[in-house]
This record gives structure tokens, sequence and C-alpha cells, in this order.
């Protein structure tokens, strides 16, 4: 049987651990990035001894980091990944100047829960962590760890029997409501929902997961940046026979001439064509759809999708230490909902912002001189209006006309509102120590990383945004076209783009290699790498009730989908691929 070859275009988080992979599965890999850096937004700036992570800086979910590496045959002490824990996980800042401090420690939270929800808030809290804990594990077990190829995927009885449990229909904010009866704890226990791209008024009561996952497993950081994670799995795949080519985009995914499969991919620059048996698609999903390969009904489809958010992220060097700040802070507006309702409604940038400061030096005294700060002032705002203008609403007192939006004028504005929240919870003052800037905004994450709408955590994660109705691991035409990443299923976030290398790796391996998947999992059995759960289910496996399920679902599906376009009834159901 001939080795397939594989192509990876993008070096994301995704591509190189799927590139890894499928190394170790014998398969002959190379990936094209279009950067001269690896990691896309998991990348570092470096400035004059100082060290900034450019997106993600906290690292959640440990274990499928450890299981990445794991199945790679190494782990990350062995690469030399050095990770710390982060404590507290957070020092929230409300508007009043009253902080609450997020801990894994039970004994600390007590008493801070108490000071705002009473002595029986303590009890109250042991049993939002009891929801959350439950809409944790089967998340992990019967979405992280499964494929969802189409609407009979959502069927399956070892699913169906959970999605009430996992509040799909209800708000993150809505059902931590039942648990903290004061408005301040409901704010801190749904803030992450921003980590989604998401409002906690509109984010599926699902995601209280993340909360969970902070408040059990911990917050933790990668010495040396988080990129320190990308770099072993880069050296992990090269010494599997991963060939990296950087500073290659390329222009699109080139098509056999009877269009049924891709052949591989057009370099931009010198036009020269890469051929490979199996591309593997690692770039943003709507960029990819748009731009790389042939305009369809559902490419068009796509690019009006809900997606998140997009921000206005500042990386300062700052000559002085802020003792006042922890490694993770969080500054919520005083009218929160409105602050959330600017950014997802309106895609403004609001008047009174929420934002998220990360001084990666309170951990890691490596990112910036001795007695210096290094500052990440990430403030979430509307995403672009579209991928082709570049244009923004701004903000409400801003010019109504978004072709002609001053971003100079808006970041300033932004730095300043920053400086003063912070100035005046804290009594501190930061302008004058910044000795260098650096900013990224929705312009520049869009031009940077070809992100659509420069949204920066992808596609939404509304409940026809996921499982089955977000886009597939395989394109529905060309069968050797895959993709991976943070629009396609499983979702957003560095440990969710893991879990779905691994669901598309195997799947690879499946339709193309089975021999490198047996040699990737050789301990397995044949009953565990061909579940039954991957096949449709049987009439006769299904109970009345998970039936009135099935209807429920195909009449959303059918009303939301003829709604909004994304259904392709024409060929036998929902249609999609990231």
């Amino acid at each position: 049987m001939k080795k397939p070859s594989v192509l990876v275009v993008g070096a994301g988080i995704g591509g190189v651990a799927t590139a890894a992979r499928l190394a170790k599965a014998d398969l002959k890999v190379t990936v094209v990035e279009k950067n001269d850096f690896t990691g896309g937004r998991c990348s570092l700036i470096h400035r004059g001894g100082y060290r900034f992570d450019q997106g993600p800086s906290l690292l959640l979910l440990p274990h499928l980091f450890h299981e990445t590496f794991r199945d790679l045959g190494t782990s990350m002490e062995a690469e030399g990944i050095e990770l710390a824990k982060c404590d507290p996980n957070y020092i929230v800042h409300f508007h009043d100047s009253t902080k609450f401090s997020l801990s894994t420690d039970l004994s600390a939270m007590k008493p801070e829960i108490e000071r705002f929800e009473g002595k029986d808030g303590f009890s109250r809290y042991l049993s939002f962590l009891q929801e959350s804990h439950l809409h944790y594990e089967l998340s992990i077990t019967h979405v992280l760890r499964k494929n969802f190829y189409s609407l009979l995927s959502i069927l399956r009885p070892s699913f169906l029997r959970h999605l009430l449990e996992l509040h799909p229909f209800e708000s993150v904010y809505g059902r931590a409501s039942r648990y903290f009866w004061t408005e301040r704890c409901k704010r801190v226990f749904t803030f992450a929902s921003m980590y989604m791209g998401m409002s906690p008024f509109e984010a599926p009561g699902t995601y209280s997961l993340l909360q969970y996952t902070e408040l059990a497993e911990g917050i933790w950081y990668s010495k040396g940046g988080f990129h320190k994670v990308i770099d072993a799995l880069v050296d992990v795949g090269k010494r599997s026979g991963v060939e990296y080519r950087l500073n290659t985009p390329i222009s699109q995914i080139c098509l056999s001439e009877d269009g049924k499969r891709v052949t591989g991919v057009t370099l931009a620059h010198s036009n020269e064509t890469l051929t490979a048996d199996i591309v593997i698609c690692n770039a943003d999903l709507v960029y990819a759809y748009t731009n790389l390969l042939p305009t369809t009904s559902y490419s068009r489809a796509l690019s009006k999708r809900e997606a998140s958010c997009s921000s206005i992220s500042f990386y300062w060097a700052l000559d002085k230490q802020f003792p006042e700040l922890s490694a993770h802070n969080i500054f919520l507006a005083e009218d929160y909902k409105e602050s959330f309702d600017s950014i997802f409604k309106k895609h403004l940038i609001p008047d009174e912002p929420s934002f998220y400061v990360n001084v990666p030096s309170r951990v890691d005294p490596s990112a910036a001189p001795d007695g210096c700060d290094a500052f990440v002032v990430l403030v979430p705002v509307g995403h672009l209006l579209d991928s082709e203008s570049g244009a923004h609403e701004g903000t409400k007192n801003t010019s109504r006309n978004p072709t002609t939006q001053d971003w100079d004028a808006m970041v300033s504005a932004a730095r300043i509102t920053i400086l003063k929240t912070i100035e005046f919870r804290l009594r501190i003052s930061l302008g004058p120590h910044i000795v260098h800037e650096a900013i990224n905004t929705p312009p520049t994450w869009q031009t940077k990383f070809n992100l659509d709408r420069g949204a920066i955590l992808g596609l939404s994660h509304s409940f026809f945004n996921v499982l089955c109705f977000r886009p597939k691991t395989m394109h529905s035409r060309f069968r050797n076209l895959f993709f991976v990443g943070a629009s396609t299923h499983p979702g957003t976030g560095v440990p969710i783009v893991l879990a779905g290398a691994k669901i598309m790796s195997e799947q690879v391996l499946k339709t193309w290699w089975p021999k490198g998947l047996q040699k990737e999992r050789k301990d397995a059995t044949e009953k565990e790498f061909v579940s039954p759960l991957d096949r449709a289910p049987t009439f006769a496996s299904l109970g009345w009730f998970h039936w009135m399920l099935v209807l429920i679902l195909g009449l959303a599906t059918a009303v939301f989908g003829g709604l909004f376009g994304t259904c392709d009834w024409g060929k036998g159901g929902f249609v999609g691929d990231w």
C-alpha cells in the first residue's frame, strides 16, 4: 500500500499537532506557512528584552496537552516544557475598586464567596461546581473525543440522553443565576465565556465547563511563553520527518481535472505547485472556503455565519514593576450586559469595556528585564463588518460611516480608557512607565493571520454553530481535503483544537492509511478505534424519548437552517466543513 503524502496549510497549533501525529503514523508530511514563524496566534512578540504572548496566555485543560505529547511517544517534561501554576487564578476588579480573588483552593474560596453571598453561599458554589463538572465531563467524553459527521451523529443514544443535562438552550449567565444571588458573583462566574468569543448572556449553559476547569484544574503558564508548546510539537514532528516551509503563502488549493479531489496547493510568490495525496487546511476556515477554494453557495453561507468577537490588544513594556496586578486580571465594566451587547449585538467598541490584563513577568521573570513588567491588555470588541473592506462600526460616538473609521483615534481612545480605569481602581499610573507599545486591532488580526472579519476565535459557539452544525473536519465533496482549527469541529481554544487534531488525524488514517492508524494505536483493540458510537444509530436502539428529541432537533434545524442558509438539503442534509 503506497504511503500517502500530506500537505498541511498553516502552522497554527492544529497544523503542527496534526503534522506530528500523521508523521508518527509514517506518512510523508510537509507544512507550508505564510508567516516567518510558527504558531499563528500562539506566537510571541519580542521587544528589547520583553516577551509577550500574542494570543493565548494561559493554559487550560492541561490533560489534553499531556495526552497529545503522550500520543506522540514523549512528554511535555521530556520536551523541556515547564508549567507553572498561577495562584490566584485571577483577581477580578469591579467598578468601585472591590476585588474578588478566584482560586482552586477551597479554603480560600469559602471566605471570598461568603463575603458576597452570605453563609449559605458556599454550599451553592459547590452545587455550581457540581453542575459545571457534569458539563465538563460530558463534553470531554461525548464532544471532544467524538466526530460529528452529520445530523445523525447528534442522535447517538449515548449523547442524546445527556443533551438536556448540558443545558444548551439556556445561557451561561442564566445557569449561574440559579446558584449565585448577587450580581457580582454572577459576573465573576460568567465572564470566561469571552474565551469562546461569546457574551455570557448568549453562550450556551454548557460552557460553565470553562469555569470548572479553571477552578478545579487551575490555570497554568508555560515558562518561556505559550509558544514553547508549539516549538516542542514542531521539534517532535521534525524528528518524525515533517518538513516545514515558512514564508510560504499559498494562493489556492488545486483541484483535479474532473473536480472530484484536491491535488495540492499553488504557492503565491513563485506560482509553484506542490502536489500531495491529502491536503489538510489549518488556515482560517472561512478564509479558506472564500479565497482558496472555488466559490459555492456553502462558502457564501459560511461568510454570513455568526462570528466570535475581535480585540484591540496592547503589548506594553514597562520600566517598573506593578505588584498591584497578578498574572491574570479581569476588569469588569459597571454596565456588564451593555458592554457585551455593544460587542456581540452591535459589533461596536464599547465605551466602557470589560478587559483582561496579563502580566507574564509575574509568573515568569524571564518575560521582562529585572525590575520591569510586561503587560498584555486584551479589549474585546466587535468584529469587522465583512471580510472584504475591513470596515468596522467603531464606537457609538464615532462616525456612522464604518468605511471611514479612524483606527488611530479609536485605539487612542481605548488606551486612555484602559489607563484611566486601572488608575482609578488600583491607584497606580501606568502611562508614564510604558517604554514600548505594540498593538493588534481587528484589521491587523485579519491581515496578519487571514482571520475572517478579524474574529480572533473563529466562528461563534451558539447552538447551531456546534456539534453536527459546525463545519466538518472533512470536505463534503473532496474526500482528501480535511480541516483543523478554531472554526471546525469541535471548536475554538488551544486545548479544544488539540482535541480536534486528534479526531481529524484518526479520520485521515482510517480513510487513507489504516496501517498508520494501527501503528499509531498499536495497543488499541479494533473496537476502540472503530467505535460503534461513530456509526449511525439503528432505529431499534432509540427509545421514544430519543425520537422526540430527534423530531425537535430536526424541526429546529429545518427552521433555523432555512432562515440562515446553513443547510444544503440538496445533498441530503446538513453539509459543512473547517
